[in-house]
Parts: C-alpha cells; sequence; structure tokens
C-alpha cells in the first residue's frame, strides 16, 4: 500500500493510493491539488549518503569511496510533494539530486546484512538538492550546503517494503521542465541498502522513521527559478517540486 500524510481540510491526516485514487481514511476521495502534501513520515535522524554511485563520483572527479560517506540532515530541510524550493539569488549551482529513500521500521542495532530487510519499514522518493557555490569539502559538506529549509522535497508516497520485490534494480529518472536530464538505476549503488544498515547500526542504534538518502547516479544538471523537477524512482513514486528565488 501507497500512504502518504497530508493536509485537507486544516487537518494532518493519512492519505492512501487505491485505483489510482487519493483516498482519505474515512472512504472519502480527493484531488491531489487540494491538499497539502507532508514529507510521508515525521522524520527521525536523516542520513545522507555522498558518492554512491560510482557514475556519479567519476562526473565529480572523484573515486568511489571505499567505506559510506555519510552526512547528517535537519528535519528542516524537508518538504512535501508539490512544494517550493528557494535557489538563493547569490548562488551559480545549484542541482537537484534523485534519491531512493530507506525509512527504517523498527529500532535496530548490529544488523546483519542478511536480515537488513527485516527493519526497514518502507521507501519514498527524495530529491536532495545541493548548492557547490557552498561547497567546502565535497566529502563532509558544509551544513548551508545540504541544510536549508525545504531544501529535500521527499514524497509523496511511504510504499512498504513488501510491495517492492527488490530496491536494488529500480529505475530513477529526473525531468526538468518536461525534459529529461538523468537517468539510472539503484543497482549501481556503491553501497546496497543491507550494507548501509549494516554499517550504520553497526556503532550507533537506528530508530523507527529515520531515513537513508541513498545517493544519486550521475546526470545532474543546474536548477534556475521558475522550474519544475520531477524525480522519479520506478514503483515508488513520482515526486514534483517548483523552485523560486530568494534568499
Amino acid at each position: 500500500m501507497k500512504q502518504a500524510r497530508i493536509v485537507y481540510e486544516g487537518k494532518i491526516q493519512p492519505a492512501f493510493l487505491k485505483e489510482g485514487s487519493i483516498e482519505l481514511s474515512d472512504g472519502r476521495t480527493v484531488e491531489e491539488h487540494q491538499v497539502q502534501w507532508l514529507p510521508p513520515v515525521i522524520p527521525g535522524t536523516i542520513f545522507v549518503l555522498g558518492l554512491n554511485y560510482a557514475d556519479h563520483a567519476k562526473e565529480l572527479a572523484f573515486d568511489a569511496p571505499k567505506e559510506p560517506l555519510v552526512f547528517l540532515k535537519g528535519p528542516n530541510t524537508l518538504v512535501g510533494h508539490n512544494g517550493v524550493t528557494v535557489r538563493p539569488d547569490d548562488v551559480t549551482n545549484m542541482h537537484y539530486e534523485c534519491e531512493l529513500a530507506v525509512v527504517i521500521g523498527k529500532q535496530a542495532r548490529n544488523v546483519k546484512r542478511e536480515q537488513a530487510y527485516d527493519y526497514i519499514a518502507g521507501y519514498t522518493v527524495a530529491n536532495d538538492y545541493a548548492i557547490r557555490d557552498y561547497l567546502e569539502n565535497y566529502y563532509r559538506p558544509n551544513l548551508c550546503v545540504k541544510n536549508r529549509d525545504n531544501s529535500t522535497p521527499i514524497g509523496p508516497w511511504l510504499v512498504g517494503r513488501e510491495h517492492i520485490d527488490y530496491p536494488m534494480n529500480l529505475s530513477l529518472q529526473t525531468t526538468v521542465n518536461g525534459r529529461v536530464t538523468q537517468t539510472g538505476s539503484t543497482r549501481d549503488m556503491v553501497f546496497s541498502i543491507p550494507e548501509l544498515v549494516e554499517y550504520l547500526s553497526s556503532f550507533m542504534t537506528l530508530q523507527p522513521n529515520d531515513i537513508i538518502l541513498t545517493g544519486t547516479p550521475e546526470g545532474l544538471e543546474r536548477v534556475n527559478s521558475g522550474d519544475e523537477v520531477v524525480t522519479e524512482v520506478e514503483g515508488v513514486g513520482r515526486l514534483r517540486n517548483f523552485i523560486r528565488g530568494g534568499s
């Protein structure tokens, strides 16, 4: 089942995708434009993978990392489907990053990769914008690169892990104003989802609703004020976002 969190008639409530319709828990159906979309879960810790696709590392002139390259993101960064992300007026290089997001389902500590999927609640789509103008270190991005308010659209749906047979072979795609600009597949991750769960849980306890953003493939392009950016992950969803100028 695909489940979302929305605001409708002034209330935060769950919504479900059933036979192509958006259905509320009371059985009523609504249209996409009638609701405000929220991140599909209230996030715990948000882990972000850097350079987790070898082709993306290559396009940035880096070798793929030897162990997971992870940094953290605050919950203030998340914005829902159809939300707006600000491109600061003083920057020249801001780009999208289409990613499969993994949502942890239960407490996990010292989990072996063979059991990793048992600890996953499901998957959603993320678009982790980066502002290269602010970048000081590719391996440990400073806060303003990845932690600006509403800089990470996520959603619209949380898809239960039981509905994705094998998440390590899903296609990814980004379009900007209807033009395809990025394609890839989760099979090209340097570190797979089970490896990431094993790695992170080896030194810290993962909690329900912690989110792992698993990285992006090659094909990055700059975005500008007025752009409509759509990131898609096969079987998981289609996430739309709008860019406007500001500070």
